[in-house]
């Protein structure tokens, strides 16, 4: 029977989980058959059994409380990947964690094909710096093999006081030799929400929301993005390398942006895990165009809001197939205090509004787009234009740029920012513009650009018939 706390449901490896106390008795005769409560109890013996053997005959000394712990971590390990038996201080390390604040190197890893591979970099932090990627392999941790190596565990070597110094091999998809990376760990604070204007040349804005995880502030932030931003018409949300978090912010999210029908729903294997998450109508915004981007270390909670849109023809997907984490953790205390350590066991699967599953398969984006920098002009090359020849309308070009509010210097036209510029309080409520450099960089930002454009087009051509 479970006695129920403040329940926190996360859908990514390393942030905030489920607190739940867990009162089961070993054999419940009202739910068991005579043969089931003889199964059990032969199989209780039998593990005491080899326990005393161990106790009595191993080559070494070890005493009761380290070989249950041995034997608990080897069982919770092969249940799946997520599902792990926390001794006192992993417990403790998990709870610090869970706050928001810790000495780290800001990844979050998970097994992929017996690998321990990285999910995601998170944003601005020491390994984001340091150029570790989504999808590097970790082979080493300074000089300890990652071969066997449960997550936890790795994520117990990682981490460390800050000022500290850690080196990882990593395997590389496309490159021959191991990348050895030195990174200084740092106390991690994650901002989760970077929102940035997009200004277009007809002087149309965007509005770009970096989502970089699903804390318990990312409704809140993404709602004053917006209202700073009014006369931003449209949204590119950026949940690349977004490894998950708190679902109750992925179905927040969502709620902004759909006004009816399951957002996303849960089932295990108890009825209590069985839970369908639905749309409200009031406050929602189903009309401006938006753009999401997702790439392999778009995990979770991120696959939740990527799916769903993506189920409602809500949003435009682009980029990479996602990471595919379609599981459900919570964490159980075993005791009455984090001493007496504790589980994180797997206890449901999700489920997109179309009924599919992500879990092991992943989003695939409405368009797919590889990353890398986009293709331009080379300035230096030849290249005659109509201005260029002799005699072109000049006249009635100057006429144009009088009535456009833009002066020209030689053959160049510029905008003329002087009237337009915001004042810097009012450039500080709005936040950043997005740097152009950033924008032709970046492929898959880019294309969601030129998509958003192609939307927002489509919705105003709507709106005058």
């Amino acid at each position: 029977m479970f006695q129920k706390k403040k329940r926190i449901i996360a859908v990514a490896f390393g942030l905030t989980l489920t607190g739940a106390l867990l009162q089961t008795p070993l054999l419940n005769a009202e739910e068991s058959s005579p043969r089931m409560q003889e199964s059990k109890l032969e199989a209780y013996i039998k593990f005491t059994q080899i326990l005393n053997l161990i106790e009595n005959q191993y080559v070494d000394e070890i005493n009761t409380t380290t070989l249950i712990d041995k034997a608990l971590k080897g069982l919770m390990g092969n249940l799946d990947a997520h599902s792990v038996y926390l001794d006192k201080k992993e417990y403790k390390d998990l709870t610090i964690q869970t706050q928001g604040e810790f000495g780290g190197l800001g990844i979050v890893v998970g097994m992929r094909n017996g690998a321990l591979t990285v999910i995601a970099p998170i944003d601005d932090t020491p390994a984001d710096r340091a150029g570790v990627k989504a999808g590097d392999i970790i082979l080493k941790i300074d000089d300890k093999a990652t071969l066997g190596m449960s997550i936890d565990d790795a994520v117990a070597v990682m981490r460390g006081k800050p000022k500290t110094p850690i080196v990882l091999t990593l395997i590389r998809k496309g490159i021959t030799k191991p990348i050895r990376v030195k990174i200084i760990r740092d106390i991690i604070k994650i901002k989760s929400v970077k929102p940035k204007l997009v200004k277009l040349d007809d002087g149309t804005e965007l509005l770009y929301l970096h989502i970089s995880s699903f804390d318990s502030h990312v409704v809140e932030e993404v709602k004053s993005a917006i209202k700073s931003n009014p006369s931003a018409k449209g949204y590119i949300i950026d949940l690349r390398n977004n490894p998950g978090g708190l679902l109750d912010q992925a179905v927040g999210l969502l709620d902004m942006f759909i006004d009816k029908g399951v957002l996303v729903s849960q089932r295990g294997r108890n009825s209590e895990e069985n839970v369908e998450y639905k749309a409200h109508k009031k406050d929602t915004d189903n009309q401006t165009p938006i753009v999401i981007l997702v790439n392999g270390g778009s995990a979770s909670a991120s696959e939740i809001v990527s799916g769903a849109m993506q189920d409602d023809r809500r949003a435009i997907i682009i980029g990479e197939k996602t990471f595919g984490k379609g599981s459900v953790q919570i964490v159980i205390p075993l005791g009455k205090n984090e001493n007496d350590g504790g589980l994180k066991l797997t206890v449901a699967r999700y489920y997109l509004p179309s009924g599919r599953t992500i879990q092991n398969k992943g989003v695939t984006p409405d368009i797919v787009v590889y990353p890398g920098e986009v293709p331009r002009e080379n300035n230096d090359s030849i290249s005659i234009k109509e201005k260029d020849l002799k005699k072109h309308l000049e006249d009635e070009l100057k006429k144009l740029d009088s009535e456009n509010n833009v002066s020209t210097e030689g053959n160049t036209t510029i905008p003329n920012t002087s009237d337009d510029n915001n004042s810097t309080a009012e450039k500080k409520k709005k936040g950043a513009t997005l740097d152009k450099k950033k924008i032709f960089s970046d492929m898959q930002l880019k294309s969601a650009i030129d998509i958003l454009k192609v939307l927002i087009l489509e919705s105003e051509t709507k709106r005058k018939k």
